[in-house]
């Protein structure tokens, strides 16, 4: 059985990878799809940050060509909505769906479901809808009781550990310009 993984970042694949790693997948591949993330540069130190982990972890991970272009587009008229979220977690949820079918996979999910500061039910939602369209499997767990031990690792290994979701829009709201 192989497991898609959507990876967020570094320090939150951390708790799910040692959960994933227990269950019925024999075989976990990470996909790091953020066209979300802003500026680039930020792209690039949670990219490397990965990469870094990857290595301690001996996981696989697909990078695919970061295209912010394509989450502007999907959020466009929605910067000010609550809507802005979920429409980028269908975006991301969507292209690993696509990728997991696409390339044999028997399952996908995501390391969101690890942040106690997403909409949980609403992540879940959307990786169940997605895998529905798609005709893949979902793998659903609340990996949040091992959100503070990941950060926690994450310090230990020196992992960079960053303070805003990604987006443009909560780094404006974290630093409140």
């Amino acid at each position: 059985m192989k497991l898609l993984l959507h990876i967020c970042c570094g320090p939150c694949a951390l708790y799910p990878i040692s959960q994933i790693a227990r269950t019925k997948f024999k075989r976990i591949v990470g996909f790091y799809y953020n066209p979300n993330i802003h500026p680039p540069s930020e792209y690039k130190r949670r990219k490397d940050t990965l990469q870094s982990a990857e290595k301690k972890l001996g996981l696989e991970v697909v990078y695919p060509p970061y295209k912010i272009a394509e989450y502007f587009r999907k959020i466009a008229s929605y910067e000010e909505s609550t809507d802005r979220c979920k429409l980028c977690w269908e975006l991301r949820l969507s292209q690993t769906a696509d990728f997991a079918k696409k390339n044999g996979f028997n399952a996908f999910t995501t390391t969101l479901l690890v942040s106690p500061y997403q909409d949980h039910d609403l992540v879940k939602d959307i990786g169940r809808k997605e895998a529905s369209e798609k005709g893949i499997e979902f793998y659903y767990e609340d990996f949040r009781k091992g959100f503070r031990a990941s950060q926690k690792e994450a310090k230990e290994q020196g992992l960079y550990t960053q303070k805003y979701c990604g987006c443009v829009f909560s780094e404006l709201e974290r630093v409140k310009v």
